[in-house]
């Protein structure tokens, strides 16, 4: 089992991942076992463990030590023989350090640390990576195509911010302009700017989620003068939000330290 700890909201989260008894909350009208049990015998994946709220990650400790779960609503134990893994996109001791994840928990996770390096440290495997890649739109369209050298030259040079999902996108995007079966180098592409002096955000078809999401931040972000108390108002999310969304575009390579600002979470002129 899988699961985002940033991608769904902790009041859904925590039922999500314990479950919940018919009639402990509104709109509870069926026992529901949460991700712990559905995952028994097996592994539970957390990813993004430190987007998970503190008062959350108090019960996944006592979940780790206890090896049991109580639902939502529910005073029954429930054992649990799972394999828990977590991974975050930051470097834990700094998470640890600035709030977002318990020391207690770190320590509880770190019983069998698997550090993944950027794919910058492992080059050797983006040939491999890009014909898997290749492979499975070849399978879903029904083609044969493939890159030419020049092309995995290419690949194998440019800096990866972005990591393996940017090349798993740029991947893509080389097959929906190639015009035969053999694909060759393509210019590399900046990331286009979606915003306009006017104010106004333009989205196109083909965007992701978090292309949109970071556009719109960062929009929002220089209209309000880097603000993070007023943007975190026009946008309806906390400051600490946004200033974790900054955390993880500069790991990524998308903005530069002067962008970040004051982990305050107020104007970075302040």
């Amino acid at each position: 089992m899988a699961v985002n700890c940033g991608a769904i909201a902790s009041e859904l989260l925590s039922s999500q991942l314990f479950g919940h008894e018919r009639g402990s909350f509104t709109g509870a009208l069926q026992a529901h076992a949460g991700f712990f049990e559905q995952a028994q015998g097996g592994t539970l994946f957390l990813d993004e463990i430190t987007e998970m709220s503190p008062t959350l990650q108090v019960y996944l400790l006592r979940i780790l030590e206890s090896r049991s779960v109580t639902r939502i609503g529910g005073s029954r134990e429930v054992p649990v023989d799972v394999r828990v893994v977590a991974a975050t996109n930051r470097d834990p001791r700094q998470a640890v350090s600035a709030g977002n994840l318990r020391s207690d928990l770190y320590y509880r996770l770190m019983e069998f640390p698997l550090p993944v390096p950027a794919l910058d440290g492992h080059r050797e495997d983006i040939p491999v990576l890009v014909q898997y890649f290749l492979d499975r739109l070849n399978e879903r369209y029904r083609t044969h195509r493939s890159f030419s050298a020049a092309a995995m030259r290419q690949f194998m040079t440019r800096p990866w911010p972005g990591n393996v999902r940017e090349l798993r996108h740029v991947v893509q995007r080389a097959y929906i302009l190639a015009n035969g079966e053999t694909i060759e180098a393509q210019p590399e592409a900046p990331v286009a700017s979606t915003s306009d002096s006017d104010g106004s955000i333009r989205f196109h078809v083909g965007m992701t989620f978090d292309d949109v999401e970071r556009e719109m931040l960062l929009k929002t972000l220089s209209f309000h003068g880097n603000n993070k108390r007023q943007t975190a108002r026009a946008l309806g999310i906390t400051a600490k939000t946004i200033y974790n969304r900054l955390l993880r575009y500069r790991e990524l390579g998308l903005i530069s330290d002067d962008q970040i600002g004051d982990p305050e979470m107020g104007d970075t002129s302040e």
